[in-house]
């Protein structure tokens, strides 16, 4: 969990900054990922202003040839934390009418794991690539073809596109 006091930047004025390294897991999907970059906190008319650059990575399945693999994420993070408590008088403090809005609690803790574990979600490729030229896997036999070439045989152009195999680089057309 990430989580950073924030009491002594609600009492400053508008425009204080603080800046915080990150180095801590993080529940993301199916277990603990390790985050790292920095995070610099704004303070702002209506509470916190959260802008960081994280590094992370999730294990994850190449959608052609199916292995597992480590993919590399990078999350560049803005997001307004709203304070449910005045850090002055403790009386409880009215939170914006904005869908999904992440508050700071009532000791002042704002908790960045939920925003990370968003963001984190949103990078993940919608098709992810073990590697850019990923071979894939034989339709007809399935093996990986990025680990052996199959000797299956090659299956039989459709007519009504035999005419475009010209345009293909190293075949020769039949006439």
């Amino acid at each position: 969990m990430i989580q950073i006091n924030v009491a002594q930047l609600l009492k400053e004025p508008i425009g204080s900054t603080r800046s915080y390294e990150v180095d801590e897991p993080v529940v993301i999907a199916e277990g603990d990922r390790a985050v790292r970059g920095q995070v610099n906190l704004i303070r702002t008319n209506r509470g916190i202003l959260v802008r960081g650059a994280l590094n992370t990575e999730m294990e994850l399945t190449c959608s052609r040839c199916l292995t597992e693999f480590i993919c590399p994420l990078s999350l560049e993070i803005e997001e307004e934390y709203f304070p449910t408590i005045d850090v002055l008088t403790g009386a409880p403090v009215a939170i914006p009418d904005e869908p999904g809005a992440f508050t700071i609690n009532q000791n002042n803790i704002l908790d960045l794991t939920e925003a990370i574990r968003q963001y984190t979600l949103l990078a993940i490729p919608m098709k992810p690539l073990c590697q850019e030229d990923c071979a894939g896997l034989c339709p007809t036999c399935g093996a990986n073809l990025n680990e052996k070439q199959c000797q299956c045989p090659p299956a039989p152009v459709d007519p009504r596109w035999a005419k475009l195999t010209i345009l293909m680089p190293g075949k020769k057309s039949k006439r």
